[in-house]
């Protein structure tokens, strides 16, 4: 039972942590186009964040939980070991100030935690299965392969959308442009918030789920007294209080700001109008929302990122700070073998100093 409560206080120290590093995702733009004000921006973003993490589903959550790694190789240990592998690769692109993945350091940490759990065993991994209905899950469909198209979506759409926008606003005066869509991008930018909050809220309750999952057939929950018994989860069914814990957590770490994060999307990246954080805050939201509805554990990092750049290289592509683009990406290469070592790493120490 120690053990579990450990588990769970760390995901809400990922949580908390996804909350203010991933702020940035929703609200840099609006706040270096300054349409809000910092304090504005986070309080919007926090709300929009719980909304969102209560009202979109589950589908995201139990690809974490069940889709990527082989449920009954995973032990309470490893879940733990995962968890501090991410939350290490978070406070570090925090500390540096790089818009990095949550999502893709948490699966990473999954990862390997699983494969030193089950000493070497790589098939603990499920690369690319067929459920019974037909429907793909595994690492390739719901991780490599989003990876990989949804940045070059949110770059190119973004593109389009922004050089639409200039050509049918071409003959509107500037000042008339900035004054409608300073009142847009507030829309665009609460709409970004709850798609973060939709997605990311999400990887947390699959891993409370997976822990209590573990938990009940170790059977660590048996003896406990009745009033107890909503921890008992036989089945791979997020709860009710694990959305509303996960998404109150994440909203009060959104609460407190990331502004390392913020200082690099909305500043150094592209200098940016509210018609450029319209563009890009829109077309992240919907290609985010999209993800969230088929199940994908996407990084809205990556998306709200690449939909920058695509605004600013529809200006010209000299707008886009190349050398800032490039640290980025280099984060984004080297989360997942990164967080994916990590996790190995402290599970075998794990097997080392204790026995279980």
């Amino acid at each position: 039972m120690t053990l579990f409560l450990l588990v769970l206080v760390a995901v809400l120290v990922f949580e908390f942590i996804n909350g203010f590093h991933d702020t940035a995702n929703s609200i840099a733009t609006v706040v270096s186009t300054k349409v809000l004000t910092p304090r504005q921006a986070i309080l919007m973003a926090a709300t929009v964040d719980l909304l969102g993490a209560l009202i979109m589903g589950t589908s995201v959550a139990k690809t974490i939980g069940a889709g990527l790694v082989d449920v009954s190789a995973i032990t309470m240990p490893a879940v733990l070991c995962a968890l501090l592998g991410a939350i290490f690769w978070n406070l570090l692109t925090w500390w540096l100030g790089l818009p990095s993945s949550s999502s893709h350091a948490l699966i990473g940490g999954l990862c390997g935690a699983a494969i030193a759990a089950t000493h070497g065993n790589w098939s603990v991994l499920h690369w690319s299965v067929r459920d019974a209905a037909g429907h793909a899950y595994g690492l390739w469909p719901k991780v490599v392969m989003p990876m990989l198209i949804a940045p070059c979506a949110g770059f190119l759409v973004a593109a389009i959308v922004m050089a639409f926008l200039y050509f049918v606003l071409k003959r509107v005066r500037p000042h008339i442009i900035n004054m409608i869509f300073g009142k847009l991008q507030v829309l665009s930018a609460a709409w970004m918030g709850f798609s973060h909050g939709s997605n990311d809220a999400q990887k947390g309750m699959g891993v409370v789920t997976l822990a209590l999952c573990t938990a009940t057939a170790g059977g660590v929950f048996d003896g406990l007294p009745s009033w107890l018994s909503f921890l008992h989860t036989p089945k791979m069914e997020v709860h009710t209080w694990v959305i509303v814990l996960c998404g109150a957590t994440m909203a009060c770490g959104t609460a407190t700001g990331g502004w390392r994060i913020i200082k690099t999307m909305g500043h150094k990246m592209v200098k940016l109008q509210p018609i450029n954080g319209f563009a890009a805050e829109t077309t992240a939201a919907m290609v985010i929302v999209s993800a969230t509805h088929f199940g994908v554990p996407l990084s809205t990092t990556h998306v709200i990122s690449t939909s920058i750049m695509g605004v600013g290289a529809a200006k010209r592509f000299s707008a886009v700070k190349w050398g800032v683009a490039g640290r980025i990406v280099w984060a984004w290469v080297l989360t997942l073998p990164t967080t994916c070592l990590v996790g190995f790493g402290l599970m075998r120490l794990a097997h080392m100093l204790f026995t279980f």
